[in-house]
């Protein structure tokens, strides 16, 4: 099993110097993979729960937020050589699908093939009406999305005419170097996401997860590709534990639950002077080789 680092970007705390120190880091240590989020704007208060926290709370509040992912990947790109770039996740629907596509072939092509696009539908009804973008039907305006991005990755000339975007014939260059484009990795543990892992030919991302829990929707996973001429071991998983689950001695539960990466993170009060330890404690405690 592979292990990925999930950075967050969440600002403050983290500064420049401190996300490429621990993409550096995490590369000479053997990770696989770093991983950043998106939230365009963050509300102290919001109707709709936060699906992974019992308090219901987004944990972060107050004069803080995060730093744009695409960006901030390509940045890391920068300083480091072999180390996969992701994002976990990007919010697909309230996003302009041309500009996205844009900036995923262009952050392939800057990375040399290392980008991972995860994507999901969002939570956050607010952020959306801050965008104003729709709500509603979000989940179909996100797969016809990925359909546009996906022609502008793929053809010479792209083209597209839907309930939600009409493109007519153009050109987008770069195009990215993974083909026939980067891998897409739902975010999700419903059905609803699970559908959409077989609906769109990707791989998946659940978050907040225990061995268990892993192991039980990765089997109803299993039962909806059934006919479709994919099978669950051709679905690459990476898994992003719960909090109770974040151990290192649990990462042989993980991988025999099927998590084929395993997705974890530094703890909250890590800075500068002390990613080192940091690293070298998870590194310690997960059996991860360089």
């Amino acid at each position: 099993m592979r292990f990925g680092l999930f950075l967050g970007a969440f600002v403050p705390p983290n500064a420049p110097a401190f996300l490429a120190a621990a993409a550096r880091g995490a590369e000479a240590r053997g990770f696989h993979s770093v991983w950043v989020g998106e939230h365009v704007v963050l509300f102290d208060r919001h109707a709709k729960q936060y699906p992974y926290a019992d308090s219901g709370e987004f944990p972060l509040n107050g004069e803080a937020g995060m730093a744009e992912p695409f960006t901030t990947l390509a940045w890391l790109a920068g300083q480091t050589d072999t180390i996969r770039l992701g994002t976990g996740v990007i919010l697909v629907p309230q996003r302009n699908p041309l500009y996205t596509a844009k900036e995923v072939a262009n952050l392939d092509w800057l990375s040399g093939g290392r980008f991972d696009f995860g994507i999901g539908v969002g939570w956050q009804r607010e952020e959306f009406e801050a965008l104003q973008v729709p709500w509603e039907r979000r989940g179909a305006r996100a797969d016809e999305y990925v359909e546009v991005m996906r022609r502008l990755w793929m053809d010479s000339e792209s083209s597209h005419e839907g309930e939600f975007w009409t493109l007519p014939p153009s050109r987008a260059f770069p195009k990215p170097i993974q083909m026939p484009h980067p891998p897409l990795h739902v975010g999700g543990e419903s059905d609803v996401a699970l559908r959409r892992v077989v609906r769109l030919g990707a791989h998946w991302l659940p978050f907040n997860v225990s061995p268990s829990l892993l192991a039980e929707r990765r089997a109803r996973l299993a039962e909806l590709l059934d006919g479709t001429g994919r099978t669950i071991s051709d679905i690459h998983v990476t898994a992003s534990p719960n909090r109770e689950s974040a151990r290192g001695d649990l990462a042989s539960d993980f991988a025999e639950a099927g998590a084929d990466q395993l997705l974890i993170h530094l703890r909250r009060k890590v800075d500068l002077g002390t990613l080192d330890d940091a690293l070298d404690e998870l590194v310690s405690s997960y059996g991860i080789d360089a």
